[in-house]
């Protein structure tokens, strides 16, 4: 279902005219991406890093929250926030442009060790079990961790290949609002009861080999994409006074 590899190529990014590149956020127009952005993060053999994609339209502190508790509680040294192009199961005409979406999830990040990446649009497809099984010939020697919140949980039975996703990489799901008993009930959790991890040992995951999955408690945040496109939509449509 994933889209053909393309032929595409980034723009250069424009000249912002800042001093500090580095501290002015990410070099992105609403038609330019920087094409540090559309590589993958360089990582070490040996390090411990998590994956955490979505569309991120748009990013907000519940995504930061989740990639803050992956860090801490997986001992993770690098998490990749993998901004897709777009979900194949979400309607695409409230989404924003990738550009846009890169400079927010930028401005929210929680630790200078999660890396904004959206190399997924240089690969020319969006089905996570496709970029997995390139993520995962191209760093051989890297211990990778798939991280979700709860919420996808329940549909994760859904995504192509959902059960080659999870025996790709170990996977964490992260505790969200209104999920925390998903994992109970969900067809993946039933599926690989028998690979679950207890949360104690979360910290083992990274160097477990797949099927390994885990659930983790924590801070919930109750913020969401879908009500924040809708306010922003409701504010747009509302005469000002």
């Amino acid at each position: 279902m994933r889209a053909a590899p393309s032929a595409s190529s980034s723009s250069p990014p424009s000249n912002t005219g800042c001093a500090a590149p580095d501290r002015c956020g990410p070099e992105v127009t609403p038609d330019a991406i920087a094409d540090r952005y559309l590589k993958m993060p360089h990582v070490e053999k040996g390090m411990a890093v998590g994956l955490f994609g979505g569309s991120f339209n748009p990013p907000h502190q519940g995504h930061a929250l989740v990639a803050e508790t992956a860090l801490r509680r997986l001992g993770l040294d690098q998490l990749w926030w993998m901004v897709t192009p777009g979900n194949p199961l979400k309607d695409h005409r409230q989404l924003a442009p990738l550009a846009e979406r890169i400079k927010l999830s930028e401005a929210i990040a929680p630790s200078p060790r999660v890396k904004v990446t959206a190399f997924e649009k240089r690969l020319g497809q969006s089905y996570t079990a496709k970029t997995l099984e390139r993520v995962q010939a191209l760093n051989r020697g890297v211990h990778f961790v798939w991280i979700m919140g709860a919420d996808n949980l329940g549909t994760f039975h859904r995504w192509q290949n959902w059960q080659k996703i999870a025996c790709t990489f170990p996977i964490a799901v992260i505790d969200r609002p209104g999920s925390t008993l998903s994992y109970l009930s969900s067809r993946m959790a039933k599926t690989f009861d028998y690979a679950r991890v207890d949360e104690e040992d979360a910290m083992s995951l990274p160097g477990r080999r797949a099927p390994a999955w885990t659930f983790i408690h924590g801070p919930r945040s109750a913020l969401s994409s879908t009500a924040l496109r809708d306010r922003a939509a409701v504010e747009k449509t509302t005469p000002q006074k």
